[in-house]
């Protein structure tokens, strides 16, 4: 893979800085994901738009990859419960616990 893989991260501040690892989305300006059911479009780079790729999860150790900020940097909460929602439909984690207390 070449380029810039930007990434939204999904994994808290402190899990990340204790095992160097972030887990989370990754992102892409590629227009054919605008018809895409599990990408969530979430703004503008360089007049593309952005889209979360809500069906690839991914992990990876931040510091080995020299990890730096996306440009949108911050992303609003509700763009960011968007893609956290068609997660949990995917992969149905909610569902899994219950069940698992049964």
């Amino acid at each position: 893979m070449r380029d810039i893989h930007p990434l939204l991260v999904l994994s808290p501040q402190n899990f990340n800085a204790k095992t160097s690892l972030v887990i989370g989305l990754p992102m892409t300006t590629a227009d054919y994901n605008a018809d895409n059911p599990f990408a969530v479009a979430v703004g503008e780079v360089d007049g593309k738009t952005s889209y979360v790729l809500c069906h690839q999860p991914k992990s990876f150790d931040w510091r080995v990859r020299n990890a730096k900020p996306h440009p949108l940097h911050k992303m609003d909460k509700a763009r960011f419960s968007e893609a956290c929602q068609v997660l949990e439909q995917i992969i149905q984690l909610k569902g899994q616990v219950r069940e698992a207390e049964r």
